[in-house]
C-alpha cells in the first residue's frame, strides 16, 4: 500500500544560489519529482539564458512544468496553480513528496496563500492604458486613486505593472481588486514544507556574475537570434538576458556592455527577490554561504528535513 502523504517541499531562494543541482540530489535521496515554479522556464526555445536543467539533469529526475507554451503565448500564475495541482496530486497517489522548486514568488505565493481568480489579461486594454500613460505621465496612478483608493495606497506610484493590473481588474469587474483578493483567495490544501536557500551577498553576486559569462559563453546569443525570428511575446522578451541581447543585437551595444548590463539586473532581480520571499510566511532559511559543492548544499538540505517529513 503506498504511503499517504499531503506534504509538498518547496525549495526556493534567488537566481543563481545553487537550487538546480541540489534539487536534483534531494528529488533522487527522496524517489521522488521535479515541479519547476519558474516564469520563464515554461517557454520552450529558452534554455541557456533560463538555467533550466539540462537534458542529462531531466534524464536523472522527471521534471514538471518546463518546456510547456511557446514564446508568443500568454501563461497566468492562475494556470500554473490549476496545471500543477493534478501533478501534485498524480505524486501523492503514489505516495511520493513532490518537490517544488524556483524563485518566481508570484508562483510560490499562488499555491501557499493562494491568489484570486480575477479576470484574464486584456492585453489590448493594457497597450490602450499604457499609451495613455505615454502621453500624461502620471496618468494611471491618479486613474487607480480615482476608481480603488486602497489599491492605490498598496502600491508605489512608480509600479506601472500592478497599476495596470489593477485598473485591469476594475475596469472589467466593476470591483476593486483588493475586494476580489479578500473575497476568493484560497491557497492549495496541501502541508508546505519552505526551504530557502541563501547566501552571502557578495558571494551570491560573484556566482551570478559566473553564471552570466557561462550564459554568454554557452551561445546566449545566437539562442536570442532564433528566439527573435518566432516573434516571440512582451512577457517571454521580458526574461533578463533576453531583452539585453536584443538590445545589443539592434543597438549594436558592446557584447562586455552586455554582460555588465545582465550582470546588474541580475543582481537587483536577486535583491528583490530576497524582498519578495520575506513576505512570504514560514520559510527556513539555509545558509549555505562557502558551499560549493552540490553534495555539501544537498547534505545541509537532508539534515534539516530529517525531522519535517516524519
Amino acid at each position: 500500500m503506498e504511503k499517504k502523504t499531503n506534504k509538498v517541499i518547496i525549495l526556493l531562494g534567488p537566481t543563481g544560489v545553487g537550487k538546480t543541482a541540489a534539487s536534483l540530489l534531494l528529488a533522487q535521496a527522496l524517489k521522488t519529482e521535479i515541479i519547476s515554479a519558474d516564469s520563464m522556464q515554461i517557454y520552450r526555445h529558452m534554455d541557456i539564458g533560463t538555467a533550466k536543467p539540462s537534458g542529462e539533469q531531466m534524464s536523472l529526475v522527471k521534471h514538471h512544468m518546463i518546456d510547456i507554451v511557446e514564446p508568443s503565448e500568454n501563461f497566468s500564475t492562475g494556470t500554473y496553480t490549476e496545471r500543477v495541482v493534478p501533478i501534485i496530486e498524480g505524486l501523492h497517489a503514489k505516495g511520493k513528496i513532490p518537490l517544488v522548486v524556483g524563485g518566481t514568488g508570484l508562483y510560490i505565493k499562488a499555491m501557499t496563500r493562494g491568489i484570486f481568480a480575477g479576470p484574464s489579461a486584456d492585453w489590448a486594454l493594457r497597450e490602450e492604458l499604457l499609451a495613455r500613460e505615454k502621453r500624461q505621465r502620471g496618468f494611471l496612478y491618479r486613474r487607480l486613486r480615482e476608481l480603488d483608493a486602497e489599491a492605490a495606497s498598496g502600491v508605489k506610484s512608480a509600479d506601472t505593472r500592478r497599476i495596470v493590473r489593477a485598473l485591469e481588474v476594475f475596469l472589467k469587474t466593476e470591483t476593486g481588486i483588493s475586494a476580489l483578493q479578500k473575497d476568493l483567495t484560497r491557497p492549495l490544501p496541501y502541508e508546505f514544507v519552505k526551504i530557502g536557500l541563501t547566501r552571502q551577498r557578495k558571494e551570491l553576486y560573484e556566482l551570478i556574475e559566473k553564471r552570466v559569462d557561462a550564459m554568454l559563453a554557452e551561445g546566449l546569443v545566437e539562442e536570442v537570434k532564433r528566439l527573435l525570428l518566432m516573434n516571440p511575446g512582451k512577457t517571454a522578451m521580458q526574461a533578463i538576458g533576453y531583452k539585453e541581447v536584443a538590445l545589443f543585437l539592434e543597438n549594436g551595444m558592446s557584447l562586455e556592455a552586455t554582460a555588465g548590463l545582465i550582470k546588474k539586473r541580475s543582481k537587483n532581480y536577486a535583491k528583490r527577490q530576497f524582498t519578495w520571499f520575506r513576505k512570504e510566511k514560514a520559510i527556513e532559511w539555509l545558509d549555505i554561504t562557502g558551499a560549493f559543492k552540490d553534495e555539501g548544499v544537498y547534505k545541509t538540505i537532508e539534515i534539516f528535513l530529517e525531522n519535517r517529513l516524519m
